[in-house]
């Protein structure tokens, strides 16, 4: 038998299926997160059915069991806030299907998918069983989200404070010249066309906090909600701001902005939710690039970080880092940013990957433990691991989605779906529905 044939098959002693009746399927992993507050669940892929639908029960069986009352995700804020009035009955979205209507942006499918419909029903449904206070939040992490922030934070001084809206616009209006693209800002700031606006956005950030207790003498938690929606539009602004002047800028590494800004709003979403005695026990939904320790990855060793990293160094025992890997199936992606919707095939996972050491066992779909377990320094040896963002590139597999992993420091456990399938949008193509032809690249 080969040193891998071995560790598989002690993989497979060690794991649990998932295809117990419904009240025993998670229970060694609810009992690996244990008293653990902060919960990361990744995914392989932005575009895998599996991991969407897995995520959604295991976030149901931890605001149900455990009394998780936040899910923060891959998303821009705004977006997401939307998304979180309606499940706490406070927007007013006539149902699930229109409260993801600001997921405008490409790209679409990952969270206008019918998983996330299907969630979003489920939260509401929840709420509307509870009192305000005690009602779970739907949160977004990002911070692409530069306009559309801009005008939250009018908008929301609009309604409290009119003269501060004023000045709000006066200082954000140094960004309109481009026209509201992003990028554009970055670049001509970078090559000297125009100013920075870093002064300008900080400065609002500042007036706004300076300004909460007075605008928060309205009325209770309804207020102190908006407010903080509205402060962290502006952090938002202010980050966005950076990392697009970023974007242009070598010295600069754009991955750790984005998700030191991640980590940070994870941060503030804990301390507003632990306001007033309540505590905060939140679900965080991002890619296994984003969750799992980057210290046991090659991004590490390019000095890159990253939220499940930061996560261990802030909240140490408190929080659980959860992986899921594949091997093969079909994948919701696009060739190129901006690109067309597409429904391709996952290529079985190469020799030498965390992938096809799962596969290998044999099973289907299981959940391994590595926190603290025998086998978890067999898995420190370093491995393939693929990732597939919104882009996937099967012509140049190996150099565009792997990387070097050490599985038992990047994540406490794992969860293998062997084959799974795209995960279905709510915006289809013509193209996602023809799939990929079946042999590629030719008779192969």
């Amino acid at each position: 038998m080969t040193d891998q044939a071995a560790l598989a098959e002690q993989i497979s002693r060690m794991s649990y299926p998932l295809d117990a009746a419904a009240a025993e399927r998670y229970q060694p992993l609810l009992t690996l997160i244990g008293d653990a507050s902060i919960v990361l669940l990744g995914e392989a892929s932005h575009g895998t059915h599996e991991f969407y639908r897995i995520r959604a029960e295991l976030t149901q069986r931890l605001i149900l069991e455990k009394g998780f009352n936040a899910l923060a995700v891959e998303a821009d804020w705004p977006d997401s806030y939307r998304v979180n009035r309606y499940i706490r009955g406070l927007g007013d979205d006539a149902d699930a299907l229109a409260a993801l209507d600001d997921f405008g942006r490409f790209p679409l499918w990952m969270w206008r998918n019918t998983d996330v419909l299907a969630l979003v029903g489920w939260l509401r449904k929840h709420n509307d069983k509870l009192p305000a206070e005690d009602r779970v939040g739907f949160y977004g992490l990002d911070l692409y989200s530069l306009y559309d922030s801009i005008a939250a934070v009018v908008g929301y001084l609009d309604k409290v404070d009119p003269p501060a809206a004023e000045e709000a616009r006066q200082r954000y209006s140094c960004l309109e010249f481009v026209g509201e693209e992003a990028q554009g800002y970055g670049y001509a700031v970078h090559f000297g066309y125009r100013l920075s606006c870093e002064d300008q956005v900080v400065e609002q950030l500042l007036d706004l906090r300076a300004r909460r207790q007075q605008l928060l003498s309205r009325d209770g938690v309804a207020a102190a909600d908006e407010q903080f929606a509205a402060e962290q539009n502006a952090r938002v602004v202010h980050n966005a701001e950076r990392y697009y002047r970023a974007m242009f800028d070598r010295e600069e590494n754009t991955w750790n902005l984005r998700d030191q800004h991640m980590s940070d709003t994870l941060e503030s979403l804990r301390c507003h939710l632990s306001r007033a005695g309540r505590g905060a026990k939140i679900v965080v939904w991002a890619h296994n690039s984003h969750v799992g320790d980057a210290s046991a990855t090659e991004m590490g060793r390019r000095g890159e970080h990253n939220i499940g990293q930061l996560s261990r160094r802030r909240y140490g025992d408190d929080c659980r880092l959860l992986g899921f890997t594949t091997h093969s199936g079909t994948v919701t992606c696009a060739s190129r940013w901006d690109g067309e919707l597409q429904r391709k095939r996952v290529r079985p996972a190469l020799a030498g990957s965390v992938e096809e050491l799962m596969h290998a066992t044999g099973l289907h779909e299981f959940f391994l433990p590595l926190r603290g377990t025998i086998i978890a320094d067999q898995l420190r040896a370093p491995l393939l691991q693929r990732a597939i963002g919104v882009i996937y590139l099967p012509e140049t597999e190996r150099a565009s989605h792997y990387f070097r992993c050490r599985l038992a420091d990047q994540f406490d456990g794992v969860i293998h779906i062997d084959r799974t399938r795209a995960l279905e949008p709510l915006d289809r193509t013509s193209e996602w529905e023809r799939g990929e032809p079946d042999l590629y690249p030719s008779g192969i």
